[in-house]
């Protein structure tokens, strides 16, 4: 019994109903469904009501519920008798300012007489101002646009009681130093401070010392802690490189919702340009975009109308959207630390996640400074080849077809049609319907082959580092390519295509590079198999002596539409009788 009622109470403690809240709150948190309080907000909320003109340090990482523990004490102390401001929070981002005033809104809705407003720059000041003679308790600001009010005297802070620094770090690393002094200057002898902060940096600590008396501090997991749902991936590709290089990783996944971030505001809209060119839906999100712009962009994004949002760091601090698949680095943060910020978009509520970034063979030594710093394992990966992509556009336009709905109006149709047909065969008739998507789903673009870059360490190759030369007896009269070779190689003999490389297309055969780790017999592989009633013969090129390293991938004759069929053979269609396997040739 004395455990049980031990345990009783410990869980008792562990909830809002233990920390000094009203009833009017507490009633509002039940109905919002906030049961456990997070362990900042079981520290910060029975000291800030019972200390209230103490100042007082939060130490907690972003995501830890900084928020409420702040805005409830914020709510519980304020004199609703009173009209004037009482309290101002001040936030880095418009974005972090809406969520702020949004859950404050959301506690205080059912609780009459308390108003509150936000501010920040971008939108209509002149609006604000009339927002503002109607005097809210606390007001949500941005440090540039508060500084302006004040200096218009459109707000009155000679009442504030309370002023709250959220993101504290954040704001210093933005370049609002001198504007927090300011209105620090003009509030903080009347005023106590409540500063939360993911750091302790320099800078920060300097504002505690000018402008906070014997604060009372409370840390609560102050170290980064390694997000183990997160893969970290990076790619090694040339500087003009990269642009395509995400355009391939776009088309890998299709389905992906990521943001990628770039470091200037003309780098993003740029990309975002140039992605939209070729059909991908972009949007760019940075600080020339008008607020009704960027509500704009954040809406499409929400709505799941984009595959990827392009933005600054500045312009992505506070946003908050759930289930992103993908964070993509166009180029490392400067400051180490932002990696972890610019990640953590992904990976969230248990879900997988996966950051991708996108260096050149100079920027290795970035990588190990991130893995150590933030105590994670890059892993490098390769950056699709032409033909890969190839092959996962035709499996994902087979996958749409196979998902399609049969509509009535095709049920309809279908006797007209079918007489047309009647004489093909099922395969013949999917060989024509292939060949009306090969513009389509074959790159045309004049692109390396492989844009790949090696600096000594490469992902997923064999140890063993020679490559053979190998004939094959299908060449430019077939219709091939180097991407038909590849695929039709890979499937009969199950080697993975990035073993293969450096193909040359001749008239009647073609010669290609394979990295093996063990003999191969290629008699007994390509045995029954044939190409337009011709049989397949592959061997070594006696003639070419063994090569070292990765071939150029390139074929060097022009690739031109195919007519080269190479259907997947299967193990055990290999096995079957000689007539059955020439019947599906």
């Amino acid at each position: 019994m004395t455990t049980f009622v031990a345990h009783f109470q410990a869980f008792l403690l562990s909830t809002f109903h233990k920390l000094g809240l009203s009833d009017s709150l507490l009633s509002a948190l039940d109905q919002l469904g906030f049961v456990q309080p997070t362990e900042i907000q079981q520290k910060a909320i029975p000291f800030l009501l019972g200390e209230q003109d103490r100042d007082f340090i939060g130490l907690a990482q972003t995501g830890t519920g900084k928020t409420a523990a702040f805005s409830l004490p914020l709510i519980e102390i304020t004199d609703l008798g009173i009209d004037q401001i009482q309290a101002v929070v001040l936030s880095p981002t418009r974005e972090l300012a809406q969520q702020t005033a949004k859950e404050i809104q959301t506690f205080t809705a059912k609780l009459k007489g308390f108003r509150s407003e936000i501010v920040y720059g971008g939108v209509d000041i002149q609006r604000q101002i009339r927002n503002l003679k109607n005097t809210p308790h606390v007001l949500i600001a941005t440090p540039g646009r508060l500084l302006d009010l004040m200096r218009r005297r459109a707000v009155n802070l000679s009442g504030v009681k309370k002023v709250v620094l959220d993101e504290a770090d954040e704001m210093l690393n933005m370049g609002f130093k001198e504007d927090i002094d300011n209105i620090l200057e003009k509030t903080h002898d009347s005023a106590s401070i409540w500063l939360f902060s993911a750091t302790m940096a320099k800078d920060v600590r300097a504002i505690v010392n000018s402008y906070m008396s014997d604060p009372y501090e409370v840390a609560v997991n102050t170290k980064q802690k390694t997000n183990t749902d997160i893969s970290h991936q990076y790619v090694v590709t040339k500087t003009g490189n990269k642009l395509s290089a995400i355009r391939r990783f776009l088309e890998l996944y299709p389905a992906m919702r990521g943001v990628m971030f770039c470091r200037t505001k003309r780098e993003t809209q740029e990309i975002a340009n140039q992605l939209s060119e070729y059909g991908f839906g972009v949007e760019a999100l940075h600080g020339d975009l008008s607020q009704n712009q960027r509500d704009a962009v954040m809406s499409k994004f929400k709505s799941r109308s984009m595959q990827l949002l392009i933005a600054t760091d500045v312009a992505a601090r506070g946003i908050d959207v759930a289930e992103l698949s993908h964070v993509f680095h166009h180029k490392l943060p400067d400051q180490p630390e932002n990696y972890t910020h610019r990640s953590g978009r992904t990976g969230r509520a248990g879900k997988k996640g996966i950051s991708i970034a996108f260096i050149n063979p100079r920027e290795n030594r970035k990588i190990r400074e991130l893995e150590k710093l933030n105590n994670i394992t890059f892993e490098l990966i390769e950056v699709p080849t032409k033909s890969e992509l190839q092959g996962v556009k035709i499996n994902n336009w087979a996958n749409l077809i196979l998902e399609t709905k049969v509509d009535e109006l095709a049920e309809k149709v279908m006797p007209e049609v079918a007489d047309k047909f009647y004489h093909l065969s099922k395969e013949d008739l999917l060989k024509r319907l292939i060949s009306t998507q090969l513009d389509h789903l074959m790159s045309q673009d004049k692109e390396a082959e492989d844009i790949n870059e090696y600096d000594g360490k490469k992902p997923n190759v064999s140890s063993k580092n020679e490559t053979e030369r190998y004939f094959i007896n299908v060449g430019a009269i077939d219709g091939v390519t180097a991407g038909d070779l590849v695929h039709f190689l890979s499937d009969i003999t199950s080697i993975n295509r990035k073993q293969f490389s450096n193909f040359s297309i001749q008239k009647n055969c073609s010669f290609f590079d394979l990295r093996a780790t063990e003999p191969l017999d290629f008699d007994k592989l390509f045995e029954y198999v044939e190409v337009n009633g011709r049989s397949i013969r592959v061997n070594r090129d006696v003639d070419t002596p063994k090569r070292k390293g990765r071939g150029d991938n390139k074929s060097r004759t022009k690739q031109k539409r195919s007519h080269f069929s190479a259907d997947p053979v299967s193990r055990k269609g290999r096995n079957r009788s000689k007539s059955k396997r020439k019947g599906r040739r």
